[in-house]
């Protein structure tokens, strides 16, 4: 762990995750390796137990809004995406390129490097074994004010990078399913999800503010 880093993790609080593709390098510029971190990270949210009120994909790097897990640890969890996405996309890729194709990642994001043997290879093959930076940013969110300006943040960030015009209009974020109460891939945990739940028990109750919500000021 970085020097003057330290993270606070079993306090109960929710947390604001960010972790980047290996130097940075665009490497969810294609709309099939995006919805392949979407089905890993629901997936990691189902076996961990986690509570997802938004998330991000950009093309270098992912912002994560969510509780910690009822079952094993946010590092546990954490480390089980980013290796599901790298075995997902990294290993598929290299024979895709090798073999001159775009493949899911795309054209290949860095300059060839000479081989052992024959012809240079495209970098990610060359230079490293590597999908995701090592390390990944970790910020406690302790009252409502902290949550709504890091949803806020979460879902104007692909406007703000100019990837896009207005926040519904990217795909990859969860700010239509606050908007509107869309169901994406990934289940989201706002005042639409627990109104679905009481209507599917059967008792549908007045709107419930959830820890940390903000379905109108996202």
């Amino acid at each position: 762990m970085p020097w003057g880093l330290t993270r606070f993790q079993h306090s109960g609080q929710s947390h604001f995750i960010t972790f980047c593709c290996y130097h940075r390098h665009r490497l969810f510029t294609t709309d099939a390796s995006r919805r392949i971190f979407e089905s890993a990270l629901e997936r990691v949210r189902r076996r961990f137990r986690l509570q997802l009120y938004g998330y991000v994909v950009m093309p270098e790097h992912v912002h994560l809004l969510l509780s910690e897990p009822q079952w094993g640890t946010l590092a546990a969890a954490l480390k089980s995406l980013k290796q599901g996405v790298s075995r997902r996309l990294l290993q598929p890729q290299r024979a895709k390129w090798l073999a001159g194709e775009p493949g899911l990642l795309g054209t290949a994001p860095l300059k060839p490097k000479a081989g052992l043997n024959g012809p240079p290879v495209p970098g990610l093959l060359g230079e490293a074994e590597h999908f995701w930076q090592k390390r990944y940013y970790d910020f406690n969110i302790r009252n409502y004010p902290q949550f709504v300006e890091k949803l806020r943040y979460i879902h104007r960030n692909p406007v703000k990078r100019g990837l896009c015009e207005r926040p519904q209009d990217w795909e990859w974020s969860s700010f239509r399913h606050y908007a509107t109460g869309y169901e994406g891939r990934i289940e989201i945990e706002s005042e639409w999800t627990a109104r679905k739940r009481e209507r599917a028990a059967g008792r549908l109750c007045p709107a419930v503010e959830l820890p940390h919500s903000s379905q109108n000021r996202a």
